[in-house]
């Protein structure tokens, strides 16, 4: 079950991305994390495993590996919907040669993280159950343990051929750096009206709507006070909060005038910047 698509108030939408060289990151995209090319519109490709539109890409040429010490994004993750699904990932990330980053096993979730030509981080991940969760005096307690990869890759009992990823993938959450934590967790918590799951001293926070793990996180792991990314630069261009209940919405967007942060239409939804200059964009689902 995909749980942050079915049962929170919440979910992530596209995310969208500058890349160097289009055709590159189209190859990469659809041949090692088997995306497919939903549809063109005005020089942005978008990319999906199923119906949604999860990926968005944009050719700035000759743009600049991401650089590390900025604000921006972390790393996108793409939720399969259990571990048969992620372990055929694996299969092929393996029979293709796909560098791996890592693999973790962090309680609730189990991790891939890769990186794309540009240097964009991406995760594939599974869910464990909700119950399965670990939890201390109460309080979600996310971990970072090696993965169980023998396991995960015995999963996947029907060894279908590759089809590309799982139809029912969608994007479970986005990772940002940020300059400062208090002022991400403020601006997410506060005046977005996410909820505050886990935090790692002053150095990373997850937040969430309806009791999710985490929906977005934050951390300072770029340096405090990090600028953000050079418009030379591959780069995170923006990323979409998908609204179930368009009175939540509504309530959202008049917190964040009474508080006078900028915000404007955007199409049939509202753009505004966290507090480290990251677009977000707030749409109903």
């Amino acid at each position: 079950m995909n749980e942050t698509k079915t049962e929170t108030p919440l979910r992530c939408g596209v995310v969208r991305l500058i890349v160097s060289d289009l055709a590159r990151s189209l190859a990469y995209y659809q041949e090692r994390i088997g995306l497919q090319v939903q549809r063109r519109e005005a020089g942005v490709v978008f990319l999906g495993a199923g119906s949604d539109d999860l990926l968005a890409l944009v050719e700035q040429p000759e743009a600049r590996p991401v650089q590390r010490r900025c604000t921006g994004l972390y790393h996108f993750a793409l939720l399969t919907p259990d571990r048969a699904a992620l372990s055929r990932v694996l299969n092929h990330l393996l029979a293709t040669n796909t560098p791996i980053d890592g693999a973790s096993d962090h309680g609730v979730s189990e991790a891939l993280y890769l990186s794309d030509p540009d240097g964009h981080g991406i995760e594939i991940y599974r869910d464990r159950p909700r119950r399965e969760w670990p939890f201390v005096k109460g309080s979600l307690a996310m971990t970072t343990d090696p993965l169980d990869v023998r396991g995960v890759l015995a999963a996947d009992r029907a060894q279908a051929p590759w089809e590309g990823i799982d139809s029912r993938t969608v994007m479970g959450h986005v990772h940002l750096h940020v300059a400062r934590l208090d002022a991400a967790v403020h601006f997410y918590v506060d005046l977005l009206g996410l909820d505050l799951m886990q935090r790692f001293g002053g150095q990373a926070a997850f937040v969430a709507a309806g009791g999710y793990h985490h929906h977005l996180g934050l951390n300072t792991w770029a340096g405090v006070g990090a600028p953000p990314p050079p418009v030379d630069a591959a780069r995170l261009l923006d990323f979409e909060l998908l609204f179930s209940d368009a009175s939540t919405l509504a309530a959202t967007v008049a917190r964040l005038e009474q508080a006078a942060i900028p915000i404007t239409p955007d199409g049939a939804g509202w753009r505004l910047a966290d507090p480290s200059g990251n677009q977000v964009v707030l749409h109903g689902a």
